[in-house]
Order: C-alpha cells, then structure tokens, then sequence
C-alpha cells in the first residue's frame, strides 16, 4: 500500500505503459537468460570445487556409480524416447493438436470475427 504506487510508476516508466516500460522489460526479457546462465555457471563452478553435501555424513564409494555408461545410456534413451513420441505425433496425427481455423483460406478484403479491432 506504501510502496506501491511508486513502484509500479519506477517500473512503467511514468504514471501509464509506454515506450519507457516496453523497453525496459525488453532489456529485462533480453538480459535474464544471461543472469540465469552466469549462475547456474557459479554454481556449478563451487559445487566443482567443494563438492555435494551429504546429508548423512557417511561417505562410502561402494555406494556410487560411474556417471558413464550408466546415466549416459539412460539420458540417450529417454531423448529417443521422447523424439519417437513426437515423431509419432507429427507423422501420424498432424492435425491433432492444430487450430481447424489454419485452413479457412486467407481473404485480404475480410477480417476474420474473432479479431476485434
């Protein structure tokens, strides 16, 4: 209640939605990935360097698996998996999960009705 309004008036830009708050949520749109990214790269650099926690604190090595060919194999056939379904979704059932309004022919002189002006 206190904050509000100056806050939405900070993140539009001025008193309504203009060019100002376009062009700040572009930059934000455009930069986000690249913070995410940077991060997931820090964390990724310390859990590297320190290692996982274990929240047991036993540390045994009878009770780990080599990464590769175990989760190599099962990463490659969940990804064929995948594409297989969707390749059957496209090749087999193309119009299932269309718009039955993508084959009206397009009439430059008519405005479709469900687009209001």
């Amino acid at each position: 209640p206190y904050i509000g309004t100056n806050l939405v008036e900070w993140v539009w830009g001025g008193f309504s939605v203009d060019k100002a708050t376009l062009t700040r949520f572009f930059a934000f749109h455009f930069i986000l990935p690249f913070i995410i990214a940077a991060l997931a790269m820090v964390h990724l650099l310390f859990l590297h360097e320190t290692g996982s926690n274990n929240p047991t604190g036993i540390t045994s090595d009878m009770d780990k698996i080599p990464f590769h060919p175990y989760y190599t194999i099962k990463d490659i056939l969940g990804v064929l998996l995948l594409i297989l379904v969707l390749m059957t979704l496209v090749l087999f059932t193309p119009d299932l999960l269309g718009d039955p309004d993508n084959y009206t022919p397009a009439n430059p002189l008519n405005t479709p009705p469900h687009i209001k002006p």
